[in-house]
This record gives structure tokens, C-alpha cells and sequence, in this order.
């Protein structure tokens, strides 16, 4: 049926009340938008005129600034000059009464500064028939005492042939050391007959003393049964196969509490003068001897790549001085060639632009480990079956391992009232193992390897499992490969492992470890006394600064028993820490193995020049926003604290670091974004303790005045030690 036309028709009509409802409805949007676009109008005028009022403040506030900035930098440059000056005086009078009082001991140890002294003491004492347990570790023990003062010497030698002359007395006096050593064991084992263990038919002992611990075993029974020994004295033992087990030898572990081999490592693979990389001075004509690869190397990649020339000297110098640096494993009448290597490898400095106020930086560099990872060269993996270690990226702890096997000297033998006994002038003779008729033959099954166990030693904190590195008296490197069975015991404190040869061994660690740091905190424990707090990876440390000693304080005790509670230097502390493996100090090379903010060198400096100025009086944090301000700018927390308690949570305050200017942020750690909005009706100021002084008390600002120079010049040194700011 079709629809009806005059009901359709009405339908499409509106009524007079939806045409006045529309109409209102339509009234009623306009003037909604007239409102909305008047408010966006007077908000956007606001904007406009808070802009316009934050410029003018701004303008303001960097136009006081700029009127005022060089009579702050004067007031910071005349503070950092008369403390720089009076800590050069105080080191300098330092150095002249160490020496007054070396020369008056009169201990009969000569003056290692004296070449033909030391060359004396030398010759004597290789010529010294004596071979007696107690006099001659006591002379080693004098020896090794003047091998840390040439040491030191090697460190602070700024003339080449004054170098050469101390690395060739230090490589010679290390040599002669070890010599000693070997002849203890050699007296010990020609009368191991005298000294049999009933139970088991052989001769076992431990000799110790404060630098070694000597463990021989001489096979006089023959068993064919035997396997190994614990000495239980000394927490080290050994296994052995049943070729050895039946062969007329002897077996010694050697465990020497320093180092000689890894310092032997870095001299003999230092090749050129590198710049460096990164440097808190921002000179950049400051060197090191260190031949670094650049940053998108990898350690597969073998030796760094140079112009054809250079590498061509270069391989020839560094053969000829493998050819003649010997073992330090070696016997009396080996010299080194610590000459030839003194030639290539010594320092040279050169003057480069330097920051407007000195750093004491490199005065620290000087004063630290000669055998630390700022001075090795990183010698890469050179194929996928040989790991030699990177010296920069592991540390070798808790001194040498030697382990050797030796033919048995001929033992006395009674004959009626008359001992005879056989003399041979040939000194102990190496045991072949594997033997020579082995070599190049398939040895795994004539010659199996060869089992050691050590005990951790108690100076020594390992963050991690340790690793296990053997010595390449050929190349003079230590190398991971060739161990296996390795087992680690970390309830007993005890790894075990096996080798294919008898050789020196030395556990270590990854240098960087414990970065990076998660937080620390520099906190003022009264005049010229702070406590420097780091929260690392794995542990965390507090050093007690007081005047111009350290005191490191940690809740780990195992290991740390002989460095908390002691006060001594900065480089004194920094050595000991890291020798101990707790390492919180880093090197311009650290950035190539651990993340970074790459934040400037020259401002991140500044800071910690001013940061040890008010560190009487001021307490200093991380912050989350540091990572956050970009490169150029730095972001601490900041209040000021005159006593010696916790600082409260809410007294913290945001502080901006630039080149240029210091400022008070409005964020505070709990905000949710960063912004570099200065606090509101704070100023710029040109210098960071200018700025500081303005949220400070009187009595605070004359503590800062009252700073010794030498608490100053330790906390600037520890800071630039760490560099917090960069590896937080």
C-alpha cells in the first residue's frame, strides 16, 4: 500500500520549539568558542608575558652575573693558587727530610739514587756464598724494600737515562731476588733425606716469612700410588701423574705475597708514547707509555695498526728486545737488557695547553702504582686459542704462584762415621715435563696435566669468582689458556685447576669490577675532616679523610683486615685498595671498559677543585638528573652540614654545573622530568662556591676559610682519583 503524501510532508517540517532549541543551541556554541578563544587569548598573553618577565629576570640575572664574574674567578684563582702553593712547598720539604732520613738509617742498604751503589750492593750480594734459611730472607726481604724505592724512583724519573738506570737496577735486583730464593730450596733439598716423614717415606715443609710462603716436597719413596699433597700449613697442594709420581724430583710452590712478573710485563710490552685519550687538565700534550687501541677495536684485532714504517721499527725493536729481556725465572748469570727497553719505552713529556688553574691530577698519576692498569699496554687476543690478558682490563691479586718440578739433588749417604754427598755446581736443574720426546707428539695421553690447589690469600678481596692466568716466560705475558678443570670453592676460599706444564700462576680479577658506582656521597665530619662514601657494583667503601691522611673503612672484613682502621696517603691508600682488589680509582683509559656520561674534563675538574674548598662545610651527593644534563653541564646534590651525623633526607638541594655559570635548579630528585629552570629568586654565579655561599650561614662560610691546605689538596685528589661525576 502506498505511503500517505501529507504525513511525509509534516514529518520533514521542524517545530517552532526545535527551531528556538536549534537557535539557542547554536547561540549557546558561539558564544563557547568566543569564551575558549578568550581564554586562549589571555593564556597565551600570560605566557607571552611570563616568557617576556623570565627573559627580562634571566638578562638580569646574567648581566649581575657578568659584573660580578671577574672578581669571583679572582677570589677562586688566588684560593686554588695559595693552596696549590702551599701544598708544592709542604711535598717538596716532604721529599727533602724522606731523603735526610734514608741517608741517616745507616742500615748498610745503599742509596738506590747512586747507580754505583746499588750496582755494588748488587755484585756483593750475588757473590754472597751464604745460603742459609733466615739470613738470606732477610736479605731478600731488605732487597725487595729497595726494589719499591726504585720503584718509586722509575715513577717520578723525568730524565730518560735516569729511568733506564733504575729499570735496569730494579729488573737485576728482582732477578737476583728470585735467584736467592732458588737457593733456599737447593739447601733444602739436598738434605731432604735428613728430614723423611715416617708416614709417607718422603720429605714435605713450609717456610714462610712476611713476603713468601715455600712449599717443597722431595720424592724419595717412589710410590706409585702416590697422587698428591695439602699442605695444611700453608692451604696449598698439588697433584700428580704417575710418570712424576715415580721419577726422582722434587716439587715446589713458591707463593711470593708481591708481584715482580706482572711489572716485567708491562716493561717489556711497552712500545710507543701514547696521548692521552681524556685528561682532567684538558692538556692535551700530556703522554703515557701506553699503546692503545682506538675505540672500535676489538681485542681479536691483534696489535694496534700504524703507517708501515713505524710498525716496521717497531717489530724489529721489539725483537731485539724479546731476544735479550730475560725470564725474571731465571738463574744467576742471566742480565736483562732493562737498558734497550729503558731507551723505548722511557717517558716524555710535552707541554700541551693546560686549564687556567693547575690540576693535581697528574702529580696523583705520578704518585700511584707503577704497576697498576694506567701503565700497561693492552695486549689483544692474537688468535682463538691464545687469551693473553689485557692488563688494563684484569688485575693480577695476591702475589705469584710459582710452580715448578725440579731434579732431586743427590742426597748424603753414611758410610761408617763419614757422610759423602755428591757436589754439583749446576744449581737446581728443571725436570722436563712434558718431555722433549713428547714434544710435538700427542702428549695428552704420555703426559697428562698436572693438578694445583691454592687457598685465596687472606689480603685480598676477590668480588668475583677469580680467574686463573699462567705466565709465559717466553713472551714474557701472562695467558688464560691452557688451564682447565678449574674448580672454585668460594665457601672454603679455595680453586683448583690443572695445567699442561709446571709454571708460574696468578689469580685475577676484572679491574673494573665494581663499576660503575651506583652512588656515592662526600659528607663534611668537621673542620678539615669527611668521610668519602662509594656504593659500587659489588661493594661499597667509606674512606675517612682527615688533614692529609686517609682511612678506609668498609663491613667487609675478610680481606681488608690489614687496610681499615690504618691511616696513610692518597696514593698510599689508592695502591693498597687496589693491590687488596677493591677498586674505586680510574685512568684516562677506564671509558674504553666500563659506560661513561663523557660529561667535559675541564668543568667536571672546576668541580672538584671547588667541591674540596667547601668540603669543611658542605655536604655533596649524586644525582639521578647528572645523567640527564648533557655533557657539558653537571648535576649534584648539595646542602650545606656542620655536624657530623647523617645528612636529613630533605636537606638536599639541586645544583647545575657549567662552563660558564652555577646555578640552584627548582627540580628536586623526585621530579619526574629534568629541567634546568633555575630555583626561584636565586641568582648565576660564575664560580660553584660562590653560588654555594649564597644558601649559606656565616659560620659555615668561615669553616670553608679555615680549610687546611692539605685536607683541601686530599680531597681534591681522591675526587679526581674516582671521578665520581663521570663514573657514577
Amino acid at each position: 500500500m502506498p505511503p500517505k503524501k501529507g504525513k511525509s510532508s509534516k514529518k520533514g517540517k521542524l517545530s517552532k520549539t526545535q527551531k528556538l532549541k536549534q537557535q539557542q543551541e547554536e547561540e549557546e556554541r558561539k558564544l563557547q568558542e568566543e569564551e575558549e578563544a578568550r581564554l586562549q587569548a589571555e593564556k597565551e598573553e600570560q605566557e607571552r608575558q611570563e616568557r617576556e618577565r623570565k627573559e627580562k629576570e634571566l638578562e638580569e640575572l646574567e648581566l649581575k652575573d657578568r659584573e660580578r664574574r671577574d672578581d669571583e674567578l679572582n677570589e677562586l684563582r688566588h684560593l686554588l693558587e695559595e693552596n696549590h702553593a702551599a701544598v708544592t712547598k709542604w711535598k717538596a720539604d716532604a721529599v727533602e727530610k724522606a731523603k735526610w732520613e734514608r741517608y741517616m738509617r745507616c742500615d748498610g742498604t745503599p742509596d738506590p739514587t747512586v747507580q754505583k751503589d746499588i750496582n755494588t750492593y748488587i755484585t756483593l750480594w750475588k757473590d754472597d756464598p751464604e745460603v742459609n734459611i733466615t739470613p738470606v730472607l732477610q736479605q731478600c726481604n731488605l732487597a725487595i724494600r729497595l726494589v719499591e724505592e726504585l720503584e718509586q724512583l722509575l715513577r717520578e724519573a723525568a730524565d730518560p737515562q735516569e729511568a733506564q738506570i733504575y729499570q735496569e737496577a730494579l729488573v737485576n735486583l728482582q732477578e737476583l731476588i728470585h735467584f736467592k730464593h732458588q737457593l733456599i730450596t737447593e739447601e733444602i733439598l739436598k738434605k731432604a733425606s735428613a728430614d723423611i716423614d715416617t708416614e709417607t717415606g718422603n720429605m714435605q715443609t713450609v717456610v714462610k716469612d712476611d713476603n713468601i710462603t715455600l712449599c717443597l716436597w722431595a720424592n724419595l719413596k717412589k710410590n706409585p700410588r702416590f697422587k698428591g699433597l695439602n699442605f695444611e700449613e700453608a692451604s696449598m697442594g698439588f697433584e700428580l701423574p704417575k710418570q712424576l709420581a715415580v721419577s726422582d724430583i722434587a716439587v715446589q710452590i713458591l707463593h711470593t705475597h708481591y708481584d715482580h712478573l706482572s711489572l716485567l710485563a708491562r716493561m717489556a710490552h711497552q712500545r710507543m708514547h701514547t696521548p692521552s685519550h681524556r685528561s682532567l687538565t684538558g692538556a692535551d700534550g700530556i703522554v703515557a707509555d701506553i699503546d692503545v687501541p682506538e675505540q672500535g677495536e676489538t681485542k681479536e684485532d691483534g696489535d694496534v695498526k700504524e703507517d708501515g714504517d713505524v710498525k716496521e721499527d717497531d717489530e724489529v725493536q721489539q725483537q731485539r728486545v724479546d731476544e735479550e729481556v730475560h725470564s725474571i725465572q731465571g738463574s744467576e748469570g742471566r742480565q736483562s737488557a732493562a737498558s734497550l727497553q729503558s731507551r723505548k719505552s722511557s717517558p716524555q713529556l710535552t707541554e700541551g695547553r693546560a686549564s687556567q688553574i693547575q690540576t693535581q691530577m697528574e702529580a696523583l698519576n705520578a704518585e700511584g702504582d707503577l704497576t697498576s692498569p694506567s701503565v700497561q699496554l693492552p695486549v689483544m687476543d692474537q688468535g682463538e686459542h691464545v687469551q693473553v690478558v689485557d692488563l688494563m682490563q684484569y688485575t693480577p691479586l695476591g702475589g705469584i704462584f710459582y710452580y715448578d718440578v725440579f731434579y732431586l739433588p743427590p742426597q748424603a749417604y753414611q758410610v761408617s762415621s763419614w757422610e759423602i754427598r755428591q757436589v754439583l755446581n749446576t744449581g737446581l736443574q728443571v725436570f722436563p715435563y712434558p718431555t722433549e720426546s713428547n714434544v710435538g707428539d700427542d702428549t695428552t695421553l704420555s703426559c697428562p696435566p698436572i693438578g694445583v690447589s691454592v687457598r685465596l690469600p687472606d689480603s685480598v678481596v676477590f668480588l668475583e669468582t677469580p680467574q686463573v692466568a699462567r705466565w709465559d716466560a717466553a713472551d714474557k705475558q701472562w695467558r688464560m689458556d691452557g688451564i682447565t678443570d678449574v674448580s672454585y670453592e668460594e665457601e672454603e676460599a679455595r680453586i683448583s685447576f690443572k695445567m699442561g706444564h709446571f709454571q708460574a700462576f696468578v689469580l685475577m680479577q676484572k679491574t673494573y669490577a665494581n663499576f660503575p658506582f651506583q652512588n656515592w656521597e662526600l659528607r663534611p665530619m668537621g673542620q678539615d675532616s669527611a668521610v668519602f662514601t662509594v656504593k659500587g657494583a659489588l661493594i661499597s667503601v667509606s674512606i675517612m679523610i682527615q688533614g692529609e691522611q686517609c682511612m678506609l673503612q668498609s663491613e667487609q672484613e675478610k680481606g681488608l683486615s690489614h687496610l681499615t682502621g690504618k691511616w696513610m696517603s692518597v696514593s698510599a691508600l689508592q695502591k693498597t685498595m687496589v693491590n687488596a682488589g677493591i677498586n674505586i680509582f680510574v685512568n684516562e683509559y677506564t671509558d674504553k671498559y666500563i659506560r661513561t656520561y663523557n660529561k667535559d674534563p675541564l668543568t667536571e675538574h672546576a668541580a672538584y677543585e671547588q667541591m674540596a674548598l667547601f668540603a669543611s662545610a658542605c655536604a655533596f651527593s649524586w644525582s639521578k638528573w647528572n645523567a640527564k644534563s648533557g655533557a657539558e653541564h653537571l648535576v649534584m646534590q648539595v646542602c650545606e652540614h656542620l655536624c657530623p651525623t647523617t645528612v636529613p633526607k630533605d636537606s638536599w638541594s639541586l645544583y647545575l654545573l657549567g662552563a660558564q655559570r652555577s646555578q640552584k635548579l627548582q627540580i628536586t630528585e623526585k621530579s619526574e622530568t629534568f629541567s634546568p629552570d633555575h630555583y626561584p629568586d636565586s641568582e648565576f654565579h660564575s664560580t660553584f662556591i660562590h653560588m654555594l655561599q649564597d644558601n649559606m650561614s656565616p659560620d659555615g662560610i668561615a669553616r670553608t676559610r679555615k680549610s687546611n691546605y692539605l685536607f683541601v689538596d686530599t680531597v681534591q685528589s681522591l675526587l679526581c682519583a674516582t671521578r665520581p661525576l663521570m663514573y657514577s
